[in-house]
């Protein structure tokens, strides 16, 4: 099962853009052998509209041209469900054993996504109750993502 982070904007700080690679580099080996990965990132321009609703409706509009068809799309969103990394490594697992090909994890821009989009979405989660800049959690997600495949390959990065 192939992951997408599919983003609103563009990662502008090296220090960003060296742990998104980081991450996607050391994934891509231990996934292989779990049927997980490579890890890719693709980035849409943010919206330039006047309201919260307009660039929220074109930034979603955006993103879904993105997703690959049959593709399990969640989207990232601070009212989505949250868990542990151990329980989300499960549900990627199952995920993949249901046959899933591609996951793309959907983060929207500013405004957040707009109810459109959300409709389009199969789950939403949440990385917790704090609210992230959006660079920041591209980068936490990924690592999450390279942790989930750590704990499913009973690799020692994940220690309880």
């Amino acid at each position: 099962m192939r992951f997408v982070i599919v983003a609103v904007g563009r990662l502008k700080g090296d220090a960003e853009q060296t742990l998104m690679s980081r991450y996607q580099e050391r994934l891509a080996p231990l996934g292989r052998s779990l049927g997980l990965g490579p890890l890719t990132v693709i980035e849409t321009n943010p919206a330039n509209r006047r309201t919260g609703a307009e660039r929220q409706r074109d930034e979603g509009a955006a993103l879904l041209t993105k997703v690959p068809e049959h593709a399990h799309l969640i989207a990232m969103d601070e009212r989505g469900k949250s868990c542990s990394s151990e329980a989300f490594a499960q549900h990627l697992a199952g995920l993949r054993d249901d046959g899933i090909r591609d996951l793309v994890l959907a983060i929207g821009g500013a405004d957040g996504h707009h109810s459109e989009f959300l409709k389009a979405t199969n789950e939403r989660r949440s990385l917790g109750p704090m609210t992230l800049p959006h660079e920041l959690a591209r980068c936490v997600l990924a690592e999450q993502l390279y942790r989930a495949v750590t704990i499913l390959a009973k690799h020692p990065y994940h220690r309880e």
